[in-house]
Formats: structure tokens, sequence, C-alpha cells
């Protein structure tokens, strides 16, 4: 139902992950029975979740390591790993900045050019060793680099932007990229994104899509929301893009998974986004918590860097155990931040799910008092949930 803002202004009502809850149904099951496979773009996988993009997240280790957990990592293409041949020093630099100098530090980093050799080497030390070789351009770095990138023998590309659209309007001496001509022409599966309505979504599915990534602004050192104004939050932002796969799939035949992307930092956060539809998450800050991640204990945002208008900070996140148990487990920690995957399925088993098809299915209710409701010792202890 619309809400009256104004004379001449409606609005209708958006929910963010916090503010919904899932309901149990008549039946539950062992966890152990949760299936939890997926498959994006021909390539399946035991784990719904995909590291983001961003180099406080994921390197060549992590990618291969991502993968071999069951996971899969992607690789920013036009970041720190592509411009320098050792990114080491240069993410030390990033972790010892003080927060006054940090934006001028990653503009001038930033600054240093692309190296089209670089794009080769990343990719071939990921499939060198066993590891899924996924990786992230801008449209703009699409249209530069896809070449090198299908040549280099890369497994699937994310184009990502934060709003990608196939009706992008250009300046008459600016040529946009042809997302259609695009998914035809690369000889790997090509995931579009971001985006957060239905009619977008399905837009991007019908241009070729081997996934849809949805989200604007929930990330935890995103400040697209701050800076544009622009976002849904992402409970109903999923639902609505999921409705378009569902449609587009009535029609098709063809079915294109729907990935959540930001404002995901717990198990119970993973659940929701599935459960409002979502085939998988992309999450970054979680990741960038293992001690194997780039990023020093540190997190930022793809669009941190940008030399006119930065969108992203960095936060700390700090280090609190090594990828498989943030991932896999044992969990060391009592806040939804550890063994991700053994979340989901206790999750899907206490909500009788037995797989995710079964889990887009679970009743949903709003409840903005689910995370404070009877929380008060936490909340006064920093403990658990009231951290």
């Amino acid at each position: 139902m619309d809400i009256t803002i104004g004379r001449n202004k409606t609005a209708r009502r958006a929910y963010g992950i916090d503010e919904i809850a899932l309901v149990p149904g008549a039946r539950t099951l062992d966890p152990s029975l949760a299936d939890t496979r997926w498959t994006i773009g021909g390539i399946d996988r035991e784990i719904p979740i995909i590291a983001s993009a961003m180099d406080g997240v994921v390197d060549t280790k992590m990618a291969v390591l991502l993968s071999e957990l069951g996971a899969m990592g992607v690789i920013n293409l036009e970041g720190i790993q592509t411009r320098y041949d050792d990114p080491n020093p240069i993410l030390d630099r990033i972790a010892g900045v003080s927060k006054t100098e940090f934006v001028g530090l990653m503009q001038e980093l930033y600054a240093v050019p692309i190296k089209p050799e670089l794009i080769q080497k990343r990719i071939q030390e990921v499939k060198e060793k066993g590891g899924i070789a996924a990786v992230s351009l801008t449209p703009v770095g699409a249209a530069k680099f896809g070449k090198i990138v299908a040549e280099a023998g890369a497994d699937i590309l994310f184009v990502q932007g934060t709003v990608v659209s196939t009706a992008h309007l250009s300046p008459e001496s600016i040529t946009p990229l042809d997302l259609v001509q695009l998914c035809q022409e690369m000889p790997i599966p090509v995931v579009l994104g971001n985006c957060v309505t239905y009619e977008v979504a399905l837009n991007l599915m019908k241009a070729g899509a081997a996934a849809v990534l949805v989200g604007i602004g929930p990330g935890a050192a995103c400040t697209s929301r701050g800076v544009l104004g622009v976002g849904v939050p992402q409970a109903t932002a999923v639902a609505d893009c999921t409705a378009a796969r569902e449609d587009y799939y009535r029609e098709t035949g063809k079915y294109v998974p729907v990935i959540a992307d930001g404002g995901i930092i717990t198990g119970g956060d993973i659940c929701k986004c599935i459960a409002c539809g979502a085939d998988a998450v992309m999450i970054g800050s979680p990741i960038a918590r293992a001690s194997e991640a780039p990023g020093r204990g540190y997190h930022w945002g793809m669009a941190t860097p940008s030399p006119v208008l930065p969108r992203g900070t960095r936060i700390s996140v700090g280090t609190t155990g090594t990828i498989k148990e943030i991932l896999t487990g044992p969990a060391k920690l009592d806040d939804g931040t550890h063994n991700l995957l053994g979340a989901l399925k206790t999750s899907m088993g206490t909500l009788g799910a037995k797989n995710i098809k079964e889990m887009q299915q679970i009743e949903v209710v709003i409840a903005p008092s689910l995370l404070t409701e009877g929380k008060v010792y936490q909340k006064a202890q920093q403990l658990g949930m009231g951290k």
C-alpha cells in the first residue's frame, strides 16, 4: 500500500533484512539433510556464498581457498591486483594510513594504470592452482578488457556497477557497452549487476545474464546511499528481483540465479536473503575478517578510490579466524559470523527446508524487534547479538 509523502508524491514501504524474520512450518529436518547446492553459469557449488570483488577481500590465494571450500571468490580486475606486480606493499600502506589521509592515498594508489598483462597473470595464478577464476570489471572495464579476460581463460565474468541497466544513455562521443552483445560474444558466462527493481532485473535477464546481482548501497563499507541518496532496502529489493526471475523462467524455461549483494553480515542475514528468494549471497566484510584475507583486517568498497566522488570508506573489521572457520566452522564466535554454512543448514533444518528452492518458499514476517527482543543483557554487556 502506498504512503502519501506529500500532495504530489507517494511511496511504497520497503524492508531491510533486519526488519524481517523467518517462520517455522509444520516440519523440521536434521541439518545434515539440508542441501545447499546451487549452480551459476554451469558451475556447481556446495556453498551459496560468493566473496565480493573487493581488494581487501579477494586475491588469488583467497580465490583458490574459497574454491577448495565449495564457495567462490571474485577478483577485482580494476583494483590493486592488476595495477601492481606486488600488491603487498600497497596493501600495507592502505592498512597503515590514518583516517584523514585515507581517501587521498586511495585516489593516488588507484590512479596507477591497469596493466593488461597482470589481468592475464592473476587469472592464470588461480587456474594453475585449481581454483575457479571468477573476475569482475565495471561496464567500462568490460568493454576495454573483456577480450583479455576471455583469452586468459577466466571461468566467469561479473560486470558490476553501482547501477547497471540495458538502457544506459551516454554522451555522443562515448559508445555505451552493449550488454546483449557482450553476453553473446563472451565465451564465458557473464553476471550482470547491480540492480534493485523488477524491471531492470528482468531486462538484464533478457540481455543474457548468467546471474543477476541485487543490492545498491547496503554494504558495510559502501556510502552510496549517503552520497547519492539511492537504494532500496535489501529484503524488498531481493523479493522484487526474484519475482522477475520467476516470470522470466515461466516465459523462457531459463532459470537465472539472483544473488543478494551487500548488507549481509551473519548467518541469519544469509538465511533471510534466501528466504526472500535469493539463490546465493555475495559478502565482503565477513570474508575480510579471515586471517587469509588481503586487507590486513580492513575492508573498503569498490567505489572508495573514485577520483571525483568517492562512495565508500575503509572500515576496521579485525581478524577473527581462518576462512574455513568463517565458512564451515567450527565457530569461535557466538554472534553468527562464523560457520556461515552451518548456520544456513541449521536454519533450513529448523524451517523444514530440504534445499534452496524450498528455503525460498519459507514464510516471512515483519519483525523489527527480532534482534532486540529480550536481549537487554547481551546489549548491556556487549555479548553475542549485543556487540
